[in-house]
């Protein structure tokens, strides 16, 4: 029997067949309802929480950074709204390679902005390809900002069209923009922001510091980067919901960011602007000045000028020649930018000269020096010759000018700023207590006089990057020919014409042979150079101005403070920064007066008295020392550093020749505004500083936002 007589016939065999299709439609279907019934009902919750969230981006809302004022509550640092334009990467990625690059082009042509440009700033940090300071380091999901201060018409172009630039995300935020009252500039004062780096979100986040994230921006320099934490606020969080093309729809959630305190400073904006203007016009006529010694213009390449307040060490004004503007951060700097910051042939801008410029002191160290001799073994009776020229040994150390003035007192020497009247101490001590060159040990009564005053370390000044000066006294000297002997005993080593000293001078071969057979042993030579600011000793403008302000107050040495208060939002204050006392210098008071009135005898007749012609002396005492500090292969610094019963004021100019000089002029109108000298009259309400005193009230901050100067000093 064959199968299909097995099957019957062919009607049955049909009806069969359509049986199966049947059963097997019905189980597929029944299959799928099932399914359906599960995920629609059973885990439909589950599911349609999951589809939100895919629709919902978690955006980081970050902190309006807190204002920094001058003690007037004048706004030195605020904030401005900008129009920034993001891009969803979620959304990008979701479109095909042609339309994001159609995409990314159309964007560009409205933001002017290269697509490749913009390529770069949506790479993750760390990815390959990425750059620093361009890539984003924040969140994977929130929109990557490419672009900041947008204009009207380019913010309304993208917001019209959003068909035309899906994940396109425009809208206002918050960057640093700075005021400038009066003009000032006070950019290495107020420093800058920059991007937080990978390693501090790191350092933080195992911390549990919550004050920063990816997209964080933090203080870089300045009393930016000393008060970051207070500054900067607590960022918020936002949860949107977007549709298909990144589009903002509505608001799910929200955190509101708290934002950054206020930085009340002691900085006295008219104050600042009068020492920037001054030391700008001492730079522009030194340069226009032929130096009589080399016979061409005096370079005049860098500047700095402190105001202090004598009593507290507060920093009334601080300002630093070449400098730079610090809003050429905000939004991100190019290559191009950030290296004429760094650029030598500029002057390095970046430098703040009050801080971190070191320059030989020159005769302005010649009180301190007076104070060691006046306490180890010399009286006010001392009389020493002021001899044209000092010889020691085989090599005579001139007089400035070659000047003689017979013999005179301490006071007299630094009225008309004698060299040889101190040399013949510097010469005295070495004979006394170190005529053994080896001695590393040995006592020297002027360098440990000027240790005392804080020189060779740091002021402890709230502004990071501080330069410490250098003391070269015996030991500094011993290292530094540790550290240096190979270098320039292979000078020495070889003929100077051996092609391996190809370029080097004659001065340099002849230094680098005597270095290498006795270059740590402190001779006489360096001990009377010691004694007038000469040799390897180097000082800041700020350290210089405190140790005047020691002379000033009676010997305290304060760590010199910008900030003088912490207010947060609502007006509160939160914490106060008083002066910090750090160090005493323990003098007779008689060493001091002494001092005090032979100073007030170089601006009354000696070196200053030409600058000071016709101010009232009499109502405003003004004590001062001029110094003209030379450099090997460079023109003279130029200083003169100066002080009242209030303030002090020191000015340096470098390459600018004497220091009554290029800096004289610029120190007398310093001075008059900050007393409000009008010709040989003081004139009170035209003062720089009301009442001449810095405030000791912080302003007031109203719930409206405006602030009120302090009211009058208290009693």
């Amino acid at each position: 029997m064959t199968l299909l007589d097995r099957l019957g016939p062919a009607p049955a065999r049909s009806r069969l067949r359509l049986i199966v299709i049947q059963a097997l439609v019905f189980s597929l279907f029944a299959t799928l309802f099932v399914r359906l019934y599960y995920l629609q009902v059973v885990t439909g919750d589950t599911y349609q929480n999951r589809a939100a969230a895919q629709s919902v981006r978690e955006i980081v809302v970050q902190p309006t950074r807190g204002l920094i004022v001058d003690d007037q509550g004048r706004p030195l640092v605020a904030n401005r709204l900008s129009w920034v334009v993001s891009l969803d990467r979620t959304t990008l990625a979701k479109l095909d390679p042609a339309d994001r690059t159609t995409l990314l082009r159309r964007v560009g042509k409205v933001i002017d902005l290269k697509p490749r440009r913009i390529e770069k700033k949506l790479l993750t940090c760390g990815d390959e390809g990425s750059e620093p300071g361009v890539c984003w380091n924040g969140s994977p999901y929130q929109p990557v900002p490419v672009a900041q201060d947008l204009t009207q018409a380019q913010a309304q172009r993208l917001q019209e069209q959003p068909e035309d630039f899906p994940g396109v995300v425009v809208d206002q935020q918050s960057v640093r923009a700075y005021p400038q009252p009066f003009g000032i500039n006070a950019a290495h004062l107020l420093g800058y922001l920059s991007p937080i780096t990978e390693g501090e979100l790191d350092a933080a986040e195992k911390g549990g510091d919550r004050s920063v994230n990816g997209a964080s921006t933090v203080g870089r320099a300045g009393i930016e980067q000393e008060y970051d934490q207070w500054l900067r606020g607590m960022p918020g969080y936002q949860q949107v919901r977007v549709d298909s093309m990144g589009q903002p729809i509505d608001d799910e959630d929200e955190v509101l960011a708290q934002p950054g305190d206020t930085l009340v400073t002691s900085i006295d904006a008219k104050v600042q602007s009068v020492v920037e203007q001054q030391l700008h016009e001492a730079i522009t006529t030194a340069r226009a000045t032929r130096d009589p010694v080399t016979n061409r213009n005096f370079e005049a390449d860098s500047g700095a000028a402190v105001v202090l307040e004598a009593d507290t060490g507060r920093v009334v004004a601080m300002a630093s020649q070449p400098t730079y503007d610090p809003s050429v951060w905000v939004g991100g700097i190019s290559k191009k930018q950030l290296s004429a910051l760094y650029s030598e042939d500029a002057g390095t801008p970046l430098l703040g000269r009050a801080t971190q410029g070191q320059f030989a002191p020159g005769s302005t160290w010649k009180p301190f020096m007076t104070a060691a001799a006046l306490t180890n073994g010399y009286s006010e009776d001392t009389r020493l010759p002021c001899s044209s020229s000092f010889q020691v040994g085989n090599r005579a150390f001139g007089n400035h000018e070659s000047a003689a003035y017979g013999s005179l007192s301490f006071a007299q020497a630094l009225e008309v700023s004698c060299n040889t009247f101190f040399y013949r101490i510097g010469f005295d001590y070495w004979q006394q207590y170190g005529s053994d060159a080896d001695d590393v040990r040995a006592k020297d009564p002027l360098v440990e006089e000027a240790k005392r005053f804080g020189f060779g370390q740091e002021t402890g000044i709230d502004i990071p990057g501080e330069s410490p000066g250098r003391i070269a006294d015996r030991r500094w000297k011993k290292a530094y020919y540790d550290s240096m002997k190979d270098y320039y005993c292979g000078i020495a080593d070889k003929p100077q014409d051996d092609p391996a000293n190809e370029g080097i001078s004659d001065f340099v071969y002849k230094f680098a042979s005597e270095f290498c057979v006795e270059g740590w042993k402190y001779k006489v030579t360096d001990a009377v150079n010691f004694s007038i600011g000469q040799g390897d000793t180097i000082v800041t403008p700020l350290q210089l101005a405190r140790g005047y302000a020691a002379i000033a107050n009676g010997g305290t040495l304060y760590a010199p403070r910008v900030a003088r208060a912490v207010v947060a939002a609502d007006g509160t204050v939160v914490r106060r920064i008083p002066p910090e006392e750090v160090g005493r210098v323990k003098l007779p008071d008689a060493v001091y007066g002494y001092i005090d009135e032979a100073l007030q005898g170089v601006t009354r007749t000696g070196t200053m008295a030409w600058r000071m012609g016709g101010f009232p002396q009499d109502e405003v005492p003004i004590r001062s020392k001029t110094g003209s500090a030379e450099v090997y292969g460079k023109q003279s610094t130029s200083w003169v550093a100066s002080y009242s019963d209030d303030y002090v004021v020191v000015m340096m100019v470098s390459q600018a020749g004497t220091g009554s000089g290029a800096s004289g002029p610029g120190i007398r109108k310093i001075w008059e505004a900050l007393y409000g000298v009008q010709g040989e009259q003081v004139v009170p309400d035209t003062a720089a500083i009301p009442g001449t005193q810095l405030p000791d009230r912080l302003p007031s901050f109203r719930d409206d936002g405006s602030i009120l100067p302090p009211a009058e000093r208290e009693d």
